[in-house]
């Protein structure tokens, strides 16, 4: 109980614009309950799924997909500790007034200080968000963070589920799907067809090629989400992704910052590692 409220006043202490505002806790017959800001327009998994009559256009997407960015940004560089989330998804998206996205749930959140070692030792997240070294070792880290995000990413751009069982085979695994998209030079045919013709070509291009670099199976590789907004806001240009597993060295080079052993050797690696399991 006492690590328990620790952690809640320390998260009560966040405050940024695209998180959702930790008011406090209470006890209830044995259930510890967080309280947070009440978000008018719910969760953003429910204007993708449930609710057709309030489907967000590109620009609205858009600009969640930053916010979240930008949130995620501050947990992990800008606030005094780092702060892992571990379930990033459309779900613990929930949008204001304004429909401005803003992260919450942060039930299975981990703090630490920055330049330690992160201690979790067990899978926490949800099925399809999970990247593969997570399900391995059990340690979540800022770089899992990433990946989840870049699940999130394909969600909110194609309006599906990173993994449903219900769809047809090819279509099970939605980053796969993607990525035939990507191989054949159709990239933004994998767009959710709510959107229609109203879209930014270029903006919904940059997304699902982000996702792609998210999901990269070795994390040194993923970019820091820093790099993320950079290449949102276009102060960046996104490196271009290889598609056959040559000149790997070269691709090394596009993160100067991490001291990366890729062992990627063919594209169908890459998609091999990108299958998700575990979960809570």
């Amino acid at each position: 109980m006492r690590e328990f409220v620790a952690e809640i006043v320390s998260m009560g202490r966040l405050r940024h614009r695209n998180l959702v505002q930790l008011l406090g806790y209470c006890r209830r017959k044995g259930e510890l309950l967080l309280v947070y800001d009440y978000m008018p327009n719910g969760s953003l998994d429910k204007c993708l799924y449930d609710q057709p009559k309030m489907t967000l256009n590109w620009r609205q997407r858009f600009l969640v997909i930053k916010g979240v960015a930008l949130g995620l940004l501050y947990l992990q560089e800008e606030w005094e500790q780092i702060v892992l989330h571990r379930d990033v998804k459309a779900s613990n998206v929930l949008l204001d007034a304004e429909l401005n996205g803003r992260l919450g749930d942060f039930g299975l959140a981990r703090l630490y200080d920055h330049g330690a070692d992160p201690q979790t030792t067990h899978i926490a997240g949800t099925l399809g968000y999970l990247a593969p070294e997570h399900t391995r070792t059990g340690k979540a880290t800022t770089s899992t963070d990433v990946f989840a995000f870049g699940a999130f990413l394909l969600e909110v751009a194609c309006g599906r589920r990173p993994i449903d069982p219900r769809a047809p085979t090819e279509r099970v695994v939605l980053v796969d799907w993607v990525l035939g998209f990507y191989y054949r030079g159709e990239l933004v045919e994998a767009r959710d067809p709510n959107l229609g013709t109203e879209y930014i070509a270029e903006e919904l291009e940059l997304v699902l090629k982000l996702r792609l670099l998210c999901s990269h199976s070795e994390p040194r590789a993923r970019p820091s989400m820093r790099q993320v907004f950079q290449y949102l806001e276009r102060d960046v240009a996104l490196p271009e992704l290889l598609v056959n597993g040559e000149d790997l060295d070269e691709f090394a080079a596009l993160f100067p910052h991490s001291s990366m052993a890729l062992s990627v050797t063919a594209s169908s690696t890459i998609v091999a590692d990108s299958l998700l399991s575990g979960g809570r």
